[in-house]
């Protein structure tokens, strides 16, 4: 049951860049977003347990967060500072410098949690944390929270 669901997932792991297709500045961060949020929860399932340690399930959650962080930052034009339900924080273009520093920090570290190429749990660990701790700062210092 549990190769099963992990199958849906890293089903649907390859086919989220294929469905961000220009809808929107505002929707495409929040589909690149939702992908991270899947890879996450998967990761950290693997790492407590939850289901079990598939190597090239973590392969595939580092490679689709280094996408990630290569794609985001061009997702955030002048024009989509609001609507859409957005929650980018106005810091996004009030301190150009800092996003800038926080997505090059963002793509350096997936980039280096790839070329870790876990096989085992441990490694996988490591390289998850090397680039989660980026999903923490980033939120705190450019995401509005809503409801």
């Amino acid at each position: 049951m549990m190769r099963a669901v992990l199958a849906a997932v890293l089903a649907a792991a390859v086919t989220l860049p294929a469905t961000i297709a220009a809808a929107g500045p505002i929707e495409d961060r929040k589909a690149i977003m939702k992908g991270n949020g899947r890879d996450t929860k998967l990761g950290a399932d693997m790492l407590k347990g939850a289901v079990p340690f598939d190597a090239a399930a973590a392969t595939k959650i580092l490679a689709n967060y280094a996408a990630a962080a290569k794609a985001f930052p061009g997702h955030f034009p002048a024009n989509s500072k609001t609507g859409g339900e957005t929650e980018a924080a106005p810091a996004i273009w009030d301190k150009p410098a800092d996003w800038k520093a926080a997505t090059a920090k963002f793509q350096t570290d997936t980039a280096a949690a790839v070329a870790m190429n876990p096989t085992d749990a441990a490694g996988f660990g490591k390289a998850f944390g090397l680039v989660t701790a980026n999903c923490k700062s980033c939120h705190e210092a450019f995401r509005i929270k809503k409801g």
